[in-house]
């Protein structure tokens, strides 16, 4: 991978992972949630968005090390009993809001490639010129991102998900679980490996059918 083409993807990881937490910003103020405005989150600005582990050192360290770049930016603050749904319904809208996002630039990618007729290989390839490899991985990323983030582990979408059918004390755990959270998916990432990824790729491919491929 040239230095380019390592520029290109944390970039277009950066601005994939900006709009996803603008969108969970956005739906959460239609539902009647002011703290991301308030917080000033509700931006493109990647200031305002940028963990410094997560958004710069980790894909660089990834970057470096060969290995698949992908990373996080700082979630968007959402005060639950504000939402319209009462920290049900709401709450849950307000996470699937990013794997959308997600799914929709990877729509975006999808299309350009069609319109601009640019080689792109679902096996793992795109050829012929940096755009197509930007948009090859902007398909990618932005899949593996919306699979990654449903899975019901806090604070990860996919555990707002799944709060409507929980009881109280489930929900409770959850809250109780989710400052952990990080370090919950590292473990799981260390200690499960492959069935975990494994998980994701079902995720992946039911994702995939969503998408004009």
């Amino acid at each position: 991978m040239s230095l380019s083409t390592g520029v290109l993807e944390i970039a277009i990881l950066l601005v994939s992972v900006i709009l996803h937490e603008n969108a969970h910003g956005l739906v959460a103020r239609s539902l009647g949630d002011q703290t991301a405005t308030a917080a000033g989150r509700i931006t493109l600005n990647p200031i305002k968005h940028l963990d410094p582990v997560g958004s710069l050192i980790l894909p660089a360290f990834l970057y470096f090390a060969h290995a698949p770049v992908f990373g996080y930016a700082k979630p968007v603050p959402v005060s639950p009993r504000n939402l319209k749904g009462t920290d049900r319904w709401g709450f849950a809208l307000v996470a699937l809001a990013g794997p959308v996002s997600n799914i929709v630039i990877a729509f975006i990618a999808v299309t350009l490639v069609k319109h601009r007729q640019l080689s792109f290989d679902l096996s793992g390839n795109a050829t012929g010129s940096l755009l197509a490899e930007g948009l090859f991985f902007a398909f990618r990323i932005n899949i593996f991102l919306a699979a990654f983030n449903l899975l019901p582990i806090p604070p990860l979408d996919g555990s707002r998900l799944i709060r409507p059918f929980l009881g109280n004390e489930g929900r409770r755990v959850l809250d109780r679980v989710e400052p952990f959270g990080f370090v919950i998916i590292l473990l799981a990432i260390t200690l499960l490996g492959q069935p975990l990824f494994r998980l994701v790729g079902i995720i992946e491919s039911g994702l995939l059918h969503l998408l004009p491929i």
